[in-house]
Order: structure tokens, then C-alpha cells, then sequence
């Protein structure tokens, strides 16, 4: 091995390393824009570090068209800030203006590319004073083409450190948290790879990149965790069309004819008050898991949780040509379930029992909110009136609307008399499954 191999070997492996991770991080989340961001920063901050290790400070004469290579710098500089800048998005303003955080990331951007500019303007001054500027002994207040390249970095820096701090005051999820954390951790050894001798530099960028990589292990641990525990509750066909066409494609707004079920607890109230709050939590923990193994095995969606309530849809997102048989089936298992809840856990201080209700007809669906919470609904009378006929329903009975009969072809159902019910007066008639 040459001198040059030896020399230029501890920064290609931490190229290799970078790119590495760049792309561990965006094959684990390449649909959200953010860890798209965050994976260009570590891409591009490896490609730098691998251009100018082996094409400026140990070229025997650099090339003149050594500015070039500080680009890959501005784009990391720009993409992580742009990154956090994604991230402040995501979380919830809390009523914070957040405007001064979002403006010095910007700065800091504007910062990034001066450096990229007078890299291409000011080549070998960024040669001579600036790349591994320790070892020459050239850090110096005086030393006024050292900062002209460290003050824009420096900016960058100091402008990502802020508006991190002011994203905390937000309190972020954990997982968001951590990653946070870790750049701010690992900045400090990113920056000083500038000015540190080769090996040196290639050992502080290293240590950045593992602190990089902890923080987002963790992160993707807990969106994995989060994912497997909604996965008890959501339909794993809905996850995997959201993986395959992305969350715009899959739940763009649509006007079609789906079944709503709405499946809620009797005496719950009651109950509620008799028992301590630990007792009805384990109830409802119970209650949500088994309607939610029932929802998940005929492949439709839980589209909220109110309480004792849960309102499921069947036929959106995931379109289902026989919704009004399979919601009736479905209803049915959910009786079912909800009878050995109800069984297991009422007490003499309170009898629990639960009433489902299944309509069927035209709804809107789509997806409304903001970037920082989204939000899958569905608005149309069906809705309602499956709401209307489970408050009617009686323990362990299932009633269901004439549209929903009608389309499952049912000639089995029971007719029952027909309250009045607000907002749709007296229908003409309901059934009841046996």
C-alpha cells in the first residue's frame, strides 16, 4: 500500500460509511420527505469529505477546479437544516411563534451556500488557511482567510443549534426527540473534520456518524413499534397500500358506497364511576384489541375511538365490492367478542354489554388536517345513522338499516319496530340479526 492509499483510506471507509447509512435511512422511511432530507445530508457529507481527502489536501497540485468539490459541503449544510426544518413541520406549534426558529434555518441555509460560493471563488485560500487549519497552526482571530470559510460554517451551525433548542419547547414525540439530539451531539464532530488532520478528521466524522446512527436506530424502533401496535387496530391491507402508493395516492378524496359499523359498550358509564380508573382501562385495552383482531382479519378500518365507541368502516380505503355482507359478518364477530368482554369483566358493581349498529350508503372519504396531524374520515349520512341505530341497540343486539339488507341480500334478518331517531325521524323499517 502506497502512502497516498494509506493516507486516503480512513476517509474512504468513512465515505463508505456515511453513504451507508444515508441509505439504511431513507430505504427505512424513502416516503417521507423528511428522512429523505436527512439521508441526502449524510450522503453528500461522506461524497465531501471523500473529495477533498483525495482530491484536494493529498493531491500532490490540487486542481484548479478544487472549489468544485466543496458543493457536496453546502448541499449536506443545506439539507440537514433543511431536515430540521421538515421536522419543526411535524410537530404541533403548541400556540409558539414559530417563526424565529424557521427564519435562523433559513439563515443558516444562506450561509451554507456563502461557503459554497467563496470555495469556488477563493479555492486555495480554502486549501491553505482552512481545510485542516490545526494542523498548520493557522486558527487564529487574525487568521482572516481561516474565517472566511469557518464564520459561514459556523452560522450553520449555530443556527441549527437554535432552532433545535426552541423545537423542544414544543415537545416533540420521543422518537423525533432522539434524533434531534443526536445531531446536535454530533455536529461538533462533523465541523471539526474541517480543520483536523486527515486521520484525526476521519475519526471525529466517524464518531458523529455513530452518534447519527443511535439516534435514528432508536427513531425507527419506536415508528416500528408504534406501527406494530396500531397494527392490532388497523387493517394491515391499508399499511401495505400506503407503502405501495404513497398516503397522497391511497387516500385522496372519493365519493362511493361503503357499510359503517358502530359498536359501543352498555353500562359503560356506570361502570366507569363504580371502578377505578386502572379497572377501566384494562376494559377498554381489552375491548379496542379483540374488536380490533375482528376488524383487521375482514380487512377494514377503524376510523375512530370515542370512549366505549368505535366507528369502523368497511369498503375505505381498501375498496370491498361485498361490504354490506361482510360488514353483517362482521358486525356478528364483533357480538360475538364482545360478549366474552363483557362476561369477563362486569362485576356486580356494574354489568357490562355492548349494542352494535351497521348502515349502509354513499360517503365522502379523504384525508383532512394539517402537516402536523392527518386525519382519515368519512362524512356522510351512513355514518350517522349507524351511530343512531347502535345507541338504539339493546345488549348483544345488532340492528341494521334497510340500504345495508337490501345490498347484503339477507332474507333472514328480523324486522324491528322503528324509532324515532334524530336526525332521521322514523324510518320505514330496521332489522335485527338473530
Amino acid at each position: 500500500m502506497t502512502a497516498f492509499e494509506s493516507a486516503a483510506l480512513p476517509q474512504t471507509l468513512v465515505t463508505i460509511t456515511s453513504i451507508g447509512i444515508a441509505l439504511a435511512f431513507w430505504l427505512a422511511d424513502r416516503h417521507s420527505p423528511t428522512s429523505r432530507a436527512l439521508s441526502l445530508a449524510l450522503a453528500a457529507m461522506g461524497l465531501g469529505m471523500f473529495l477533498n481527502a483525495n482530491y484536494v489536501q493529498l493531491a500532490a497540485t490540487p486542481s484548479p477546479y478544487s472549489g468544485l468539490f466543496a458543493i457536496p459541503e453546502g448541499v449536506a449544510i443545506v439539507a440537514f437544516l433543511e431536515w430540521l426544518l421538515r421536522v419543526r413541520r411535524t410537530v404541533p406549534t403548541r400556540n409558539l411563534d414559530v417563526r424565529g426558529g424557521d427564519g435562523a434555518l433559513r439563515l443558516g441555509q444562506l450561509a451554507g451556500l456563502v461557503y459554497v460560493a467563496e470555495s469556488l471563488l477563493w479555492p486555495k485560500i480554502r486549501i491553505s488557511e482552512f481545510l485542516a487549519a490545526s494542523s498548520t497552526g493557522l486558527i487564529g482571530f487574525e487568521q482572516h482567510g481561516f474565517w472566511m470559510f469557518a464564520a459561514p460554517v459556523l452560522v450553520s451551525v449555530v443556527a441549527g443549534g437554535f432552532a433545535s433548542l426552541l423545537l423542544f419547547r414544543r415537545k416533540p414525540d420521543v422518537g423525533e426527540t432522539l434524533r434531534v439530539l443526536a445531531f446536535l451531539f454530533s455536529t461538533p464532530f462533523f465541523v471539526a473534520g474541517f480543520v483536523l488532520p486527515l486521520s484525526l478528521a476521519a475519526l471525529s466524522v466517524l464518531i458523529g456518524l455513530m452518534i447519527m446512527l443511535g439516534g435514528g436506530v432508536q427513531y425507527h424502533v419506536l415508528q416500528g413499534q408504534r406501527g406494530e401496535f396500531m397494527s392490532r387496530f388497523l387493517s394491515p391491507q391499508v399499511a401495505a397500500l400506503v407503502s405501495s402508493r404513497g398516503l397522497k395516492a391511497a387516500m385522496q378524496q372519493a365519493h362511493l358506497e361503503i357499510t359503517v359499523i358502530n359498536c359501543d359498550l352498555r353500562g359503560f358509564t356506570r361502570y366507569a364511576e363504580a371502578h377505578p380508573s386502572q379497572r377501566v382501562i384494562e376494559v377498554l385495552s381489552d375491548y379496542y384489541a379483540e374488536v380490533g383482531k375482528v376488524v383487521a382479519e375482514f380487512g377494514a378500518t377503524i376510523k375512530d375511538y370515542a370512549g366505549d365507541g368505535i366507528l369502523i368502516l368497511v369498503g375505505a380505503p381498501i375498496a370491498v365490492p361485498d361490504h354490506a355482507a361482510v360488514g353483517l359478518k362482521m358486525a356478528g364477530r364483533i357480538r360475538t367478542a364482545g360478549v366474552v368482554i363483557t362476561k369477563r369483566w362486569s362485576t356486580r358493581k356494574g354489568k357490562l354489554g355492548i349494542g352494535v349498529g351497521v348502515a349502509s350508503g354513499f360517503v365522502t372519504v379523504g384525508i383532512i388536517g394539517s402537516a402536523s396531524r392527518l386525519e382519515y374520515t368519512a362524512v356522510g349520512s351512513p355514518v350517522n345513522l349507524s351511530a343512531r341505530l347502535c345507541e338504539e341497540a339493546k345488549d348483544q343486539e345488532i340492528l341494521i338499516a334497510p340500504r345495508t339488507a337490501e345490498l347484503a341480500g339477507v332474507s333472514t334478518l328480523e324486522v324491528r319496530e322503528t324509532p324515532v331517531m334524530k336526525g332521521f325521524g322514523q324510518l320505514e323499517q330496521i332489522y335485527a340479526m338473530a
